[in-house]
């Protein structure tokens, strides 16, 4: 076979599903069939035309089209290249799965260990030399990081695993403590998933909010002991009066809308951890002087999912973390725009493509 069908994104909105060469694998490198790939919020952003992704005022974004599409994906072993199997410990026919980030492996972040900094990093599925996961077929370059995925998972459970594993690094840096009273706000994909690692931290109460009932109902379904509609009711206030009016002890913000970085800054008590997770498509203007005079907050940022793949895998197969009421619907390749457009409908949770479909 010397082709096979991809999603390759020319521009906003404009995102082809053409015919193109199956790429073959180099030295240290590893060819993976793709068994499924999720739609990302930045994926739909990105879809959509957003600055950070395309440019403005004459400077690049992420994209350099043409390139194929997609991060969050698994799949199985088929090639490797000279060196691969020694380099990564693998066989044809494991089924693994990449982190989102491929380092340099040489700057001043990767060597002292913080290599999701990089600051020559690549991203599957924004760069023409990493191709995405919206494809057959994908090249694992040779420093790419891969982790093995247990055979009992599903293709899509699988795909689940970078999101998932996001999500357990923005509560990490929660640095949450037993008894903790923990604000997850913005229960969609990646946010019911840091509901449910919050849990395993023994927190005195998770408060799940968001502006759709059906998410909120989920949230509650997966162990939320508060789930507030924010169109509907004072969140801050019900967060105050829950905790005798010193606010919660964390607030993890994963809506992408920026009124919610003031409600947050509203709602969290004094010397306080707020953790900025989403990627705004525009600036956000906040009262610095609550994070500094009035309350001594702590404000940690969470970027990609480092050193968290293990548990994750880990707590998918064994239950503790479960994504399937997050599965909404597998769709063939060839119905990308129809999957996209579910997807930025909003109206359910993880859309996915199937690339052999």
């Amino acid at each position: 076979m010397t082709e096979m069908t991809a999603v390759r994104t020319w521009g906003p909105r404009d995102y082809r599903v053409e015919a193109v060469s199956v790429p073959e694998p180099g030295p240290n490198e590893v060819q993976i069939q793709i068994g499924a790939c999720g739609i990302c919020a930045s994926d739909m952003k990105c879809y959509l035309g957003g600055p950070l992704f395309w440019g403005s005022n004459g400077a690049g974004g992420y994209v350099e089209p043409p390139c194929i599409a997609g991060h969050e994906f698994a799949g199985r072993v088929v090639a490797m290249g000279p060196g691969a199997a020694e380099k990564h410990g693998l066989s044809v026919g494991d089924r693994i799965v990449a982190e989102q980030i491929v380092p340099c492996n040489e700057c001043r972040y990767c060597l002292s260990g913080h290599y999701w900094m990089c600051m020559r990093h690549i991203i599957f599925g924004f760069k023409q030399q990493l191709s995405g996961g919206m494809a057959s077929y994908a090249i694992l370059p040779e420093n790419a990081l891969l982790h093995r995925v247990p055979e009992s998972l599903s293709e899509e459970e699988a795909a689940y695993i970078e999101p998932a594993a996001c999500a357990w690094h923005a509560v990490d840096r929660g640095e949450i403590k037993a008894g903790d009273v923990v604000v997850i706000c913005g229960v969609g994909n990646i946010g019911l998933c840091m509901l449910q690692i919050a849990r395993m931290r023994n927190p005195g109460m998770v408060i799940a909010l968001d502006a759709k009932p059906d998410r909120l109902a989920i949230a509650s379904q997966l162990g939320a002991d508060r789930s507030i509609n924010v169109m509907e009711e004072d969140a801050v206030a019900i967060v105050r009066d829950l905790t005798g009016g010193y606010g919660c002890d964390v607030f993890i913000e994963a809506s992408g809308n920026p009124a919610a970085i003031d409600s947050g800054l509203q709602m969290i008590r004094k010397l306080g951890t707020f953790v900025e997770f989403s990627v705004f498509n525009e600036p956000a203007t906040i009262n610095w002087t609550i994070i500094g005079d009035t309350k001594e907050l702590n404000i940690h940022g969470s970027h990609l999912g480092p050193n968290c793949y293990p548990q994750t895998i880990a707590a998918l197969a064994d239950g503790s973390l479960d994504v399937k009421p997050l599965l909404a619907k597998s769709w063939p390749i060839g119905q990308f725009e129809q999957a996209m457009n579910a997807a930025l409908s909003g109206a359910a949770l993880k859309q996915f493509i199937l690339p052999t479909g």
